[in-house]
């Protein structure tokens, strides 16, 4: 039954649902409507004759507990599913606060990379959302990487101070198919247990993750005497390079030495490779080592022409800033902190 997809038609309005128990969905976009009423079908197989469907209008019409859709010459009939079966999908709660939908969705990429894949850590695969007057604050960590990314938003009460704990996979389709649409209306529910996303005549719900998230920010260090800088896309494309013969589980080395970065991988008498960078150094020479996954991810959530590396020693984890030239400050809006790779003589 949660398989299914809920069509209702009325004033001039199409509207498709879905709900699983946890998130629901809805999209209403403008239609012709000679009949109004409500249909259910199987979702996957309406997603997939859609997708196949050239860009020309759909006609859908019922016959008892048959609907027949219709597209130029393709013509599909599928069976209904009782209406009255279907779960109630949970209201909207009430707005609290406006954010720009693409800034959210960039944000939303930017930090989901370091959310944890593996679902026994429930809590690790949820991004935490911390909400002080107009600024978001969103979180996340896998136990070896950090991500942390602030914007601004436009809260419905001045002085709002709270939080939420939401599924990356969530957030994720949040910003695909709500973000590029303009102004995105974010709602927290009084109890704390569900989180709307509203923009362009699409909703979605979800419930929140419970638990206590670990207190994260005390991580990011207080002070940092290494700083290197780095062209950012020239670093990604050596990374990349480099990456290719580092083996399962086997780190990419960074040797940052004034005026410079080499980068190498693989020992012995496997594959090795080696690159040298042009780098800006403020501070003594180090050398670490990252989980070439990790790093490339990391960089590649950069969009700013440099990225700034800021170190306390080498075994202790490194901090990844924006920067937008050689020489200037870096900005701490997004921050993602990576933990080394422990080399033999650290």
């Amino acid at each position: 039954m949660l398989s299914g997809l809920l069509i209702n038609a009325e004033n001039g309005t199409v509207s498709l649902a879905s709900f699983d128990y946890e998130i629901s969905a809805r999209l209403q976009i403008p239609a012709e409507v000679s009949e109004e009423g409500t249909i259910l079908v199987s979702g996957r197989l309406l997603a997939d004759i859609s997708r196949s469907l050239p860009s020309a209008p759909v006609d859908i019409e019922t016959d008892g507990s048959k609907v027949t859709l219709t597209c130029r010459s393709s013509r599909f009939n599928l069976a209904t599913m009782p209406v009255a079966d279907y779960p109630e999908l949970p209201a909207l709660p009430e707005t609290s606060g406006i954010v720009d939908g693409d800034a959210f969705a960039e944000a939303v990429s930017q930090v989901i990379i370091a959310a944890s894949r593996d679902d026994t850590l429930p809590i690790l695969t949820g991004v935490r959302m911390e909400i002080e007057d107009d600024q978001i604050t969103l979180l996340s960590t896998d136990r070896y990487r950090l991500a942390l990314r602030e914007l601004n938003w436009r809260p419905a009460t001045p002085g709002i101070s709270t939080s939420a704990l939401v599924k990356a996979k969530t957030l994720s389709e949040v910003a695909k198919t709500l973000g590029g649409a303009g102004d995105l209306s974010i709602a927290l529910s009084e109890n704390s247990e569900l989180i709307g996303f509203e923009s362009g005549g699409r909703r979605t719900t979800s419930l929140l993750v419970d638990g206590d998230y670990p207190k994260i920010r005390s991580l990011f260090p207080d002070n940092t005497p290494i700083h290197a800088t780095v062209e950012t896309s020239v670093l990604v494309e050596a990374v990349r390079r480099v990456s290719l013969v580092a083996e399962r589980n086997t780190p990419v080395r960074l040797a940052f030495t004034q005026g410079q970065l080499a980068l190498d991988a693989g020992t012995g008498e496997d594959a090795q490779a080696s690159e040298v960078l042009e780098a800006a150094l403020i501070g003594d020479d180090i050398t670490v080592a990252f989980n070439p996954h990790y790093l490339s991810e990391g960089l590649n959530a950069f969009s700013s022409k440099y990225v700034r590396f800021s170190f306390t020693t080498p075994p202790k984890p490194a901090v990844l800033s924006a920067q937008d030239d050689l020489e200037g400050q870096d900005r701490e809006d997004y921050r993602y902190l990576l933990m080394p790779v422990r080399l033999p003589n650290q």
